[in-house]
């Protein structure tokens, strides 16, 4: 099964499987201030008024389906069983006031297919009075905006009868427009009309009008486009609630213990370990391989800080190492030249979410006979080679910061496939318990841990995650689409071998582009797009105790290279505005 389908059939599933109105509620979509769209779910199968109403209001507007017929309450509650929650690509959203009054419904249907659109469907308003005007235009935008930023959907379609002026016009006021007609033959059988889609010999008796989704443009860059962002589903959401509410005593492990197996499970490893961020992951991991006072360890010489930080918090000392100027990771050769009777380890990090080139870092590893702890922070489900990272090393570490792929707010996790290091990590992340004696610390040991609402939110979010590794994908072939011969860029491309999750799309400003990358980003953030430069060689800090030379390609990387907006949630329409600034900038400034 396909990423995108997957992802539709475990959405929808999820948000119709609430047993109580409660659970409905806590997996409901605000509209705005003034109400909710309530998934249809297991818990409606026995509210009897519910149903009737749904068959009063098919009744009412029966015109507008390509099935016609006299709808009853115990058929349209057979419908709601096997016409809607054991239909695996269609949800209805009931639409309610702020005070539960179901004022009509709205759905998708029909989400599995190769285009991975979703058809908007069953639009129905039931009452007149409304909390506002407009009310049903915000409910078909959150309707919309939800889909869009959980799901992988590539556009929105309806269908609607030809006729049906007033529909027409809500939808052209919605940002749908006109595309074409489809003829319709009518076809009758007892008290049940159909319309379908004519043959070749038929005449047409009605038209559907189907209408694309596309929205104005005119809003955007009116405010600021931002460098980063999570997508929060209301499965997070529910996750975290149960275990603010019942994660406690006998449970208060419930979603640290599934996240830390589920988490290692999707790695490829057998172990491991949430803790209170990569940095505390790290700073265990060379702890359990003994690494301390004397010792060297080989980091790049351009990442962010922590990886370095963590080498010094044990003791150690950082060995900053250059990057490829392809993929901004760590560089074998440059390794092998650092090499010396103190070195004990390599942290490679995969840059951005590229995968460094770990079998050329294996196989030095393997012949100075050092240990690998691979700071895979932002790269939760790339691979080099097939192989995911943080499943090549003695041990790996992983952020769920609140700008990362994966958010638990704060938070990291420590993996491993060597069972003797798992149980050695687990006792220092205890601060050095005895596990065989109450309150007995007989080594040293830290407190670096998660709390289990935060694992609620990151289980949440792993579930998610192929879905929301192919919305960043995507992202990336914006840009490059939107930047593609561009003078002067190179974008951050995966190399061959590689698969990236791009957790930040980035560029890098050749040496004679008429202006520099601090003056680019200066000029982008005028016309509302945020970016950042990229971490700087980070040997040149004045925090390290032993003076060293900057790399040269970390250096030109960390002064000509900047991330582009690369929120999950980022439209199309997005993208292309920040490409289409960029462009413009350049080109003034020839």
């Amino acid at each position: 099964m396909d990423v995108y389908t997957k992802s539709v059939k475990e959405i929808f599933s999820f948000m119709k499987s609430a047993e109580s109105i409660q659970d409905a509620y806590l997996r409901a979509i605000k509209v705005e201030n003034l109400g909710y769209l309530l998934p249809a779910s297991v818990c409606h199968k026995e509210d009897n008024e519910l149903i009737s109403n749904l068959a009063l209001w098919r009744n009412q507007n029966v015109g507008g389906y390509p099935t016609q017929f006299v709808a009853t309450a115990e058929g349209t509650g057979i419908w709601l069983e096997k016409g809607l929650l054991q239909v695996e690509d269609r949800i209805l959203f009931l639409v309610v006031d702020n005070q539960g009054k179901v004022l009509g419904h709205m759905g998708f249907n029909s989400c599995f297919n190769n285009e991975m659109l979703f058809e908007v469907d069953n639009v129905v308003r039931a009452e007149n009075h409304l909390p506002t005007k407009n009310f049903f235009s915000l409910a078909m935008n959150a309707m919309i905006e939800w889909a869009r930023k959980t799901i992988n959907v590539s556009g929105f379609f309806l269908r609607v009868m030809d006729e049906n002026d007033r529909a027409i016009s809500f939808y052209e006021r919605n940002g749908f427009v006109k595309q074409e007609k489809i003829p319709l033959a009518k076809e009758q059988e007892g008290g049940v009309v159909t319309y379908h889609a004519v043959e070749s010999s038929e005449l047409a008796d009605k038209f559907f009008l189907k209408m694309a989704y596309e929205p104005s443009v005119a809003d955007v860059g009116k405010t600021m486009i931002l460098t980063a962002g999570p997508s929060i589903s209301a499965k997070e959401g529910v996750y975290a609630y149960d275990a603010a509410m019942n994660g406690w005593n006998s449970q208060w492990s419930k979603y640290l213990t599934k996240f830390e197996q589920e988490f290692a499970e999707y790695v490829g490893v057998k172990y491991a370990l949430a803790t209170s961020s990569c940095t505390g992951a790290l700073q265990i991991a060379l702890m359990s391989l003994d690494i301390g006072e004397g010792d060297e360890v080989i980091v790049p010489d351009q990442t962010w800080v922590a990886t370095a930080n963590a080498v010094r918090y044990v003791g150690a000392t950082p060995i900053f190492a250059d990057v490829e100027l392809d993929s901004w990771n760590l560089d074998a050769s440059s390794v092998e030249k650092l090499i010396t009777p103190k070195t004990k380890a390599i942290m490679p990090v995969h840059m951005y979410g590229h995968p460094a080139r770990m079998d050329k870092i294996q196989a030095i590893a393997k012949k100075y006979n050092l240990k690998i702890v691979e700071d895979a922070a932002p790269a939760i489900g790339a691979e080099w080679q097939g192989k995911r990272c943080g499943s090549f090393g003695d041990f790996a570490g992983f952020s769920f910061q609140g700008a990362k792929l994966l958010v638990t707010g704060e938070g990291g996790m420590l993996v491993t496939d060597n069972e003797e290091l798992y149980k050695k990590a687990t006792k220092i992340w205890d601060q050095g318990r005895n596990p065989s004696r109450t309150f007995w610390i007989d080594e040293k040991g830290v407190k670096f841990k998660m709390s289990n609402v935060q694992a609620a939110i990151g289980l949440a979010q792993l579930e998610r995650a192929d879905e929301l590794i192919e919305m960043k994908r995507r992202i990336f072939d914006w840009y490059q689409e939107g930047l593609a011969n561009v003078p002067y860029i190179h974008l951050n491309k995966e190399v061959e071998g590689a698969r990236s999750i791009y957790w930040m799309t980035s560029l890098r400003l050749d040496k004679d582009a008429p202006i520099s990358r601090d003056q680019l980003i200066q000029e982008l953030k005028t016309k509302n797009v945020d970016t950042r430069p990229v971490f700087p060689s980070i040997s040149q800090y004045p925090i390290w105790d032993k003076k060293q030379n900057e790399q040269p390609t970390a250096f030109l990387v960390g002064n000509t290279a900047m991330n582009l907006p690369s929120g999950v949630c980022l439209t199309k329409a997005e993208v292309m505005y920040v490409c289409s600034s960029i462009k413009q900038i350049l080109e003034l400034c020839k």
